[in-house]
């Protein structure tokens, strides 16, 4: 039997947000609340009964996606994404092994829609 997946609920992603605009800077805030939620929920989504993401990784990269492209907050959508995607991820007994420089220019390039969600699933399985 699978292990249960933990997801992070609407309250700990909002506290993400919130650390990562203090540390940071930025303006603290949501700018569409469905689009944050729809982002937070997209990676439980499924189709007759399926998990639309099937794999831990494309559940995290559908997390990742969404939150970056949503753009749900008012400011730090980018960093409170990856931070949420890597806090998915050790939920779940994964350890991030990629610098800080990498994980940059992928936000980057997922904001400019260079990755799809299975290449980026891909990417978040060779780095964890």
């Amino acid at each position: 039997m699978d292990k249960a997946i933990c997801f992070i609920t609407l309250e700990q992603l909002l506290v993400i947000h919130e650390d990562q605009i203090d540390r940071y800077g930025g303006i603290h805030g949501i700018r569409d609340l469905s689009l944050l939620e729809s982002a937070l929920f997209r990676p439980q989504s499924t189709y007759s009964g399926e998990d639309l993401y099937k794999t831990i990784f494309d559940k995290a990269a559908a997390l990742l996606h969404s939150l970056v492209l949503n753009h749900p907050f008012i400011d730090g959508n980018k960093r409170t994404a990856v931070v949420a995607a890597i806090i998915f991820l050790q939920m779940n007994s994964w350890k991030l092994k990629v610098p800080q420089k990498e994980l940059v220019k992928t936000m980057m390039d997922i904001e400019a829609k260079k990755f799809t969600i299975p290449v980026l699933a891909d990417w978040l399985e060779s780095t964890f």
